[in-house]
């Protein structure tokens, strides 16, 4: 039977199954920087827009030809905010995911290396930060094979997982099982938890992502580095009092280009020294916690209330 995107409102329920995370931990927390400077829609790619999307830009120049101000803005992302990110975790030895798009590291090979030196796993956001539910079905599997190829060259290995940019189309997952070789996918932000569904005949697992636990908050929600702060760490307070009884995960969701200025840095340096004060949480990868899963609750046949 062809595989068909249903909506579950059931999930877990009640009684979601004890993760068993390591060393007992109470929470599992990965922190994901998105990479998307150079693969967003501009004039120079030839798209007839400027993206202006999770950046201080607001659009100002949407409509009225190249919009300057918001290039500038995706530029300082991968110049300055990557690296600032990179020396926050670096310095307090914390793992991260990278979603990255193929694009937009190939245009910073720099970067790209210091990726791929940091041990830090990638997750494809595309190959370029495109609205995939709109592309055809032969131009997204092309999407899909062309990042792939694009991430082994640039970071050394092919990538782990996949998350699309503005969410995915009806054919994305299946498109992804075609492809092969991805563990998991996080186009889905239905839980706190992983779970399996079946693709094809296949068990294909899905790490959910968050938009809530998400600098992108900055873009109207929170305005201080300590409105941000505040309101990610009473995320984890919550999941972390939770967590004695029902264990669960928690994605942060960074962008270079927002979160990598100083007036923001501030509040994750806050956030991740805050958390570092607890014990039984497993800071980690994306892949880690994938990996975990299958090990742990492996696929049976049947995907969730399937």
């Amino acid at each position: 039977m062809a595989y068909e995107v249903r909506r579950d409102f059931r999930g877990y329920g009640a009684n979601p199954p004890d993760p068993k995370w390591p060393g007992g931990a109470r929470i599992a927390v990965n922190f994901v920087m998105n990479y998307e400077e150079g693969s967003e829609l501009s004039y120079p790619d030839g798209d007839g827009v400027s993206e202006w999307g999770v950046s201080d830009s607001g659009g100002q120049g949407a409509g009225s030809g190249r919009d300057l101000a918001a290039e500038g803005m995706f530029e300082y992302g991968s110049r300055v905010g990557f690296w600032r990110l990179m020396r926050l975790f670096q310095e307090r030895g914390l793992p991260m995911t990278i979603f990255g798009c193929a694009l937009a590291l190939e245009r910073n090979p720099e970067a790209a290396a210091a990726i791929r030196d940091s041990g830090y796993d990638v997750c494809c956001h595309g190959w370029r930060w495109v609205k995939h539910f709109q592309l055809p079905e032969a131009e997204e599997r092309e999407h899909v094979r062309r990042a792939v190829a694009s991430l082994e060259r640039t970071v050394g290995h092919r990538p782990d997982g996949w998350y699309c940019r503005y969410g995915p189309g009806v054919n994305t997952r299946r498109l992804l099982v075609e492809e092969g070789g991805f563990l998991y996918d996080s186009d889905s932000y239905a839980d706190e938890l992983p779970w399996w569904v079946t693709v094809e005949g296949k068990g294909h697992l899905v790490v959910p992502y968050s938009l809530t636990h998400n600098d992108g908050k900055y873009m109207g929600s929170v305005g201080t580095a300590d409105d941000w702060f505040a309101f990610i760490r009473d995320g984890f307070d919550m999941l972390y009092a939770e967590g004695g009884e029902t264990p669960k995960m928690m994605s942060i969701g960074l962008h270079m280009r927002m979160i990598g200025h100083p007036a923001r840095a501030i509040g994750l340096a806050r956030l991740l020294d805050h958390i570092a004060r607890h014990d039984k949480v497993w800071i980690t990868r994306r892949i880690d916690i994938a990996r975990h899963w299958a090990a742990t609750h492996p696929y049976t046949g049947r995907g969730l209330n399937e």
